[in-house]
């Protein structure tokens, strides 16, 4: 479906478009429509993404949940913690 627009530009702009056009060799609606299509294309296929994609990159998204194992145990207790930010600061890379 497409559908039609008027637009009322100054002369420097339409002149310029018209320039571009001619150098592309396409019409200067064309050239108008296209780059118009280009900008807000993707904002389109972002809204026509199906609840099937969407549930399917989530599930991606997931899997990387608990990936992650530091083979050492970490704890969350102030000593830990402690331990852990004097070994980070003293050290010297």
């Amino acid at each position: 479906m497409s559908q039609v627009l008027t637009l009322e530009l100054s002369d420097e702009v339409y002149a310029a478009l018209q320039q571009e056009a001619k150098v592309a060799g396409v019409s200067l609606a064309e050239l108008v429509a296209t780059s118009i299509e280009q900008q807000y294309g993707s904002l389109r296929r972002e809204k026509l993404q199906t609840e099937t994609e969407k549930e399917a990159v989530r599930k991606r998204f997931r899997s990387h949940a608990g990936t992650i194992n530091p083979r050492y145990a970490t704890g969350a207790d102030n000593k830990s913690i402690d331990a852990d930010l004097v070994r980070a600061y003293t050290n010297t890379f």
